[in-house]
Formats: structure tokens, sequence, C-alpha cells
């Protein structure tokens, strides 16, 4: 046997080769052109795009869940209110994959991509998985999870790698498809957090929102302390005291969990640990005062499943209102134990609901029929294992979407994606007033088109995903991109993050091409690039936008105009400028979206006014629409000893550009007071009143 001896100065060689090579090696297995640092629906779709302009592409998931919401149990897709024929490109395609892969299995097709109509568009946690995982594999993205972001290195305003807590990671240019913007703040870009006050961009649904119904109970313990689950009280301050000013708060976070009553797929619901049923001794009081809104959305879904959601006009659902105002400045045990909470919650409200004897026996019923999926998300025991960031960090970047920008200016002139689902921001907190009733604030239900229930389309542009060159010129960021609250409340939605996220990697694929800043990309050039992948860059037709202040003066309608603020009003009643267009400063609504009013009728606005001559009047009536709405509201008009009462059904719309609906006819005598009272009497839903319009009936 012959041995092979090395002389020690070559063995050094070798070996100072060897350890080279592998060096190199390893930085460039964790080297690429562009890494995206999230796989949220904006991120894999910010990776695909970048992979197929030709760049290489890294996928960096914090976590073990790749998708985000879109593979995390939200199945029932948001983009029925949206405009779908301009949300293409890979959001159409990954829709028309999701059901393609029902109909290659021989099943049927839950929906029909070609159309762009607002069906609703339902899949399986499992399915959509499935289709993300191959998309991003026939693209070459090569994904890694688990790489919790630690620090960031940077040369002057340029990022030149990020460190995890699972290996160090290079590229010519980076993407934050996060929803809390983590990558953004650890490179120094500016950012914000919680709502502005309305002064700050002039936006009328900034600041302090109080839409729902105030419930008649006391927030307050024996011990003169808040209860669990109210989140502040109304002794002032910034939290509740001035409406005008805005804080921390981001609107409430949930789970969007997967459910099933078919016995051979249902796994029980875990029981919470170290249940406590006096956490819900709010909820107790709010039953027994006949409150009916507590419980969650359900959602069927093929496969015989549900898709959960927190209720948006509920009083108490599955959002933990509040628990999600320190997300975003947790490091990655913090957030860990913010999740526990959440899921802890969640347990608990639903053992709660089906448990509790305060909780009616139908309710208690239906929701104990259900249980978790066994074939979904088993490595998490078939809990959801995306907690729903529904607000985080926002950049302050080139430019700021606000409410102005949806709602009167839609129009840019550098487009990488149009968004269009309504404003809709869920609870931001729970406020016990001291004077008596606890009140969920910070909702604001969808502003939709008068004439549909989706949003009003608009431009995402450019400049709204780019951080200021000084601060970073190698970064997009098209989730936590540069926003107000209210615009949040527009762009926080899977089809709208996956449209932008679909710009943002064409865009990052480009500068990393020509080795150029991203604030200094020639935009026409990506523009080519977004239509040759599929993007839709025109606004489709705005003639239904609502007029700039979202105001229409009464001086400028003729006849006779009784504005909501001429009412005497008796019960409850509460201010929204939330649905526009509406008559002078907004208007009023008493009710809820599936509440039943006492029989009494005790919430009554009542108009008073004196008609210059006699006659028949046209009795018209101004409202916002929707399907929330009553179905049934009294109107009863007195005058000169003559009394009719009339029936209005508030969820359909007035004629095309009109604000008045005709209600009837009535007659009026003149020198005498006449008198309109409409009530919320045996209604079940909101009772809208914002105006009303008396005409000659000749005129």
């Amino acid at each position: 046997m012959q041995l092979l001896v090395i002389p020690l100065t070559l063995r050094f060689v070798v070996a100072t080769t060897l350890l080279a090579t592998i060096g190199q090696t390893a930085r460039a297995e964790n080297d690429a052109e562009v890494i995206v640092y999230g796989s949220t629906p904006g991120g894999f779709c910010a990776a695909i795009a970048a992979a197929r302009e030709g760049a290489s592409v890294i996928l960096l998931e914090p976590t073990a869940h790749v998708g985000g919401l879109s593979t995390g149990g939200l199945s029932h897709c948001d983009s029925n209110q949206m405009v779908r024929s301009t949300l293409m490109g890979l959001f159409d395609e990954w829709h028309t994959r999701v059901v393609k892969d029902y109909t290659d299995r021989g099943l049927k097709a839950p929906y029909n991509p070609a159309n762009k109509d607002q069906s609703r568009w339902t899949f399986e946690p499992h399915v959509a998985m499935r289709v993300t995982m191959k998309m991003l594999e026939e693209a070459g993205v090569k994904v890694l999870t688990e790489r919790y972001l630690k620090a960031v290195t940077k040369d002057g305003p340029r990022i030149t790698s990020l460190v995890t807590g699972n290996g160090t990671f290079t590229a010519r240019v980076f993407v934050d498809g996060t929803y809390e913007g983590d990558l953004m703040a650890a490179a120094g870009v500016d950012w914000t957090i919680g709502r502005e006050g309305r002064e700050v961009y002039g936006e009328s649904l900034a600041g302090k929102q109080y839409p729902k119904q105030k419930m008649d109970i006391d927030g307050f313990g024996e011990d003169g302390k808040l209860l669990p689950l109210v989140t502040t009280d109304d002794a002032g301050g910034n939290e509740a005291g001035d409406n005008e000013a805005g804080d921390g708060n981001v609107m409430t976070y949930s789970f969007r969990l997967c459910l099933t009553d078919v016995p051979d797929n249902r796994v029980p619901m875990p029981k919470p640990a170290n249940y406590d049923p006096a956490r819900f001794e709010i909820v107790r009081r709010a039953l027994r005062a006949g409150e009916k809104r507590v419980g969650f959305d359900l959602y069927p879904l093929p496969g015989k499943k549900f898709d959960g959601n927190n209720s948006i006009g509920g009083q108490f659902s599955i959002g933990l209102v509040g628990g999600g105002n320190d997300w975003h400045s947790a490091d990655e045990a913090g957030r860990k134990e913010i999740w526990e909470a959440h899921k802890q919650y969640t347990l608990e409200f639903i053992h709660f609901l089906t448990t509790d004897p305060a909780v009616p026996k139908k309710t208690r019923d239906r929701y104990a029929s259900l249980g978790l999926c066994r074939d979904e998300f088993a490595p998490y025991d078939h809990f959801s294992p995306a907690l729903y960031v529904r607000e985080s960090r926002r950049m302050k970047g080139l430019y700021v979407i606000t409410q102005k920008d949806i709602l009167e200016t839609p129009e840019k002139d550098d487009p990488i994606a149009i968004s269009s689902f309504p404003i809709d921001s869920h609870d931001c907190q729970r406020i016990a007033l001291h004077g008596g009733g606890v009140v969920n604030e910070g909702t604001i239900f969808p502003v939709r088109r008068a004439t549909s229930n989706q949003g009003y389309a608009y431009h995402v542009p450019y400049r709204s995903i780019l951080p200021r060159s000084e601060q970073c010129d190698n970064l997009l960021v098209p989730v936590a991109l540069s926003c107000t609250h209210v615009g949040i409340s527009s762009l926080r939605i899977e089809g709208a993050w996956m449209v932008i996220g679909q710009g943002a990697g064409i865009a990052a694929a480009l500068a990393a091409d020509q080795d150029v800043k991203v604030q200094k990309l020639d935009y026409e050039k990506l523009r080519e690039r977004l239509l040759a992948q599929n993007q839709v860059l025109d606004l489709p037709d705005a003639s239904d936008l609502p007029s700039a202040s979202g105001s229409v003066s009464a001086e400028t309608l003729p006849g006779i105009v009784l504005d909501d603020r001429q009412a005497e009003l008796t019960g409850n009643w509460s201010r929204s400028t939330n649905f526009k267009p509406y008559i002078e400063s907004g208007y009023i609504y008493s009710g809820g979206k599936d509440s039943s009013a006492t029989a009494t009728g005790r919430s009554t606005a009542t108009f008073r006014f004196k008609a210059p001559k006699s006659g028949e009047y046209r009795l018209m009536m101004a409202y916002s629409a929707h399907e929330t709405r009553a179905t049934n509201v009294p109107v009863v008009v007195s005058s000169g000893g003559k009394k009719k009462t009339f029936s209005v059904d508030q969820t359909q719309p007035p004629p095309r550009g009109k604000h008045f609906r005709t209600v009837g006819t009535v007659p009026l005598e003149s020198g005498v007071e006449t008198i309109i009272t409409i009530s919320n009497r045996q209604t079940m839903g909101f009772v809208i009143v914002d105006a009303l319009s008396l005409l000659p009936k000749d005129q």
C-alpha cells in the first residue's frame, strides 16, 4: 500500500483553495440579482415577475409558511368588490390555475376567472398553496423559509446584504414583500404607523370614526376598571377624546379560519388552555341588552368548507381589537407571543360562543357544529399559520396615496397597477364611555361606487413603492407602500397586493439588469414590460366618481330640501361620511347590518316645516343604497290633518345620476306645520337618513 504524502505547504494551499471554493459556492447560493423578503401575495408575485424578466431571484420567508393569507385561509377572494377587468397578469393567471387544479382532477370548477363579474371566487387553502409553489418553481425562484431578518448592511443608500438567522444574502435590488415593512424599516427608510389626523391630508375618513351603534352597556367592572376586551375609555386625551386627531392604533387582526361541519373531515375545535369566562363579561352584557351582532362571518368554500372571517359589522367577533398595535415593533419572539395571544383569543371566543348560556342556543349549536379541516394545515394542527395583518407600517415614500387619490384624482402619470377595493377599515379600538355605553371605533364601512358593490378604480403610481433615494436606492416596497391609513384601508387586499407586487418585481428586474437606482428607472421601459406581462394600466370608465368633497350642497338642489341636520332625533343615531355622495356634511344611520330594531321604533328622525303653497308634492329621499340597508323604512307625513305612510326599500338605489329616489306624493297645506317622521320601527338592517326633498308634483 502506497501512502501519498503531501508537503505541509502544499496541504495549506489545497486547504485554503478548498475553503475559498466552498465560500464562493456558499456566496453564490446566497446571491441573486433580486431578493424578495416576505412571501405575502405581493412578495411571491414580485418574485415570479422578476424571474420571468430573466433575473435570478431568491424569495426569503421569515416563517415556515409561504403565501401569506392567500394560502393561509383567506379563501373567499375579495376581488368580487373590485373591478376585475383591471386585475390581470399574475392575479388572473393564479386564479385560472387554481380553477384548473380542480378541473384537472375531474371536479367542478368553483368559479370562472374569465367572467369579470362580481360573483364569489372561492377555493381551498391547500389548492392555493399547490398553485403558488408550482408557479414559483416554474419561474425558477429559489424559495427559502425560516429566514428571519436580523440586520441589513448598506453602502451609503444602497443595501448590500440581508443578515438572517439562517444565512446572509446579497443582491443588486431588494423587494420588501412583508405585511409589516420589516426590510424597509431595517434599511433606515422613513415609515409611519397608525392613523393620521384629518387635517394632515384633508381626509374626512381619517381620525376617529364612529359608524357603529353605541351599545347601552357598562364597560367598567365593579372595581371601576375597564372590563377585558375594552381597550380604552373616553376620559380624554388622544386615544378617544379628540376625534379629529390621529393615533397609533391599527385595525384589528384575526385569523381566516378554514372550517367544516362534515364529520369525516372535521377535527374538533381545540379547547383553549386556562379559559376564563370572566374575560367575556362585556359580551354577556351586550347579549343581555339585546345585541345580535356577536359571532363571525362564514363564506362557503369548495369541499364543503367555510372561510371564517372577522365580522366588520359585528360588535364582538374573532378580531382581537387592539391586539396588533405592537406587532410591527416586536421581534421574532415577541411576534410569536402576539400570534399565540390571537390564537388563544380565537379559541376562547369560539368556546364562549359554543358553551356560554348567555349565547342563544341557535347560535351555540351553529358554531358548535364546526371544526377545523383534517385536510388543511396539517403541520399546524389544522389551524391557520397566517395571522391576518390587515395593516402595519406604511412607508413615507416619494408619493403618499390618500383618500383624495382614491376618490377624486385617480389618474397618475406613472401607474404600475390599478386598485379598486372599497375603502374599508375594521375596528381600531373599543371605548367604554364614562357616561354609560360602549362603542367600537375605527370602522370605515365600505366606500363603494353608487352603481355597484365595487370600490373606485385608481392608479397605484410607481412613486408610491419607492423610498426617497437618499434613504435607499435599491429597494421597492409594494405591500407596506406609501399611503395613509385611509389609503391602506383600500389597498390592503390580496388582489391589489398581487398586481402591485408584480409591478415591483418587473421594476426590480429591470433596475438590476440596467444597474440603475430604482428611482432612476425609465418609466416608459417599465410600462412596456408591465404591459408585456399582461398588467392593465388604463383606468375604466370613471363617470360615477364622487364629487371632490363627496358633498352636495342643498342650495344647488330644487324644491324644499330638508337635511338630516334639521331633524329632531330620538333613540340611537350615528353620523357618517363613509358612503358618498351625500347632501351637505354627511348622513345619520340607526341599526346595523343584521340587527332587528325594537317594534316600538325608538329611533326617530322628525322634520318640521311649512310649505310655501298648498298642493300635491313629490316626496323624495336621499340615502346610500346598499344590501345591508333596511327594506321597509317607515316614513310618515302629516300636514293639515291629513296623514300618509310610506315604506322605503333602502337597498334600491336612486336613478342613475340622481341624488334622490321618489317615495310618493303627498298633499301639503301652506301656512301649517308639516311633520315628516322616519323611524326604525320593525326594520332589519341599517336605516339611513341623509335628506328629503319635496317638489310640486307638476314640476
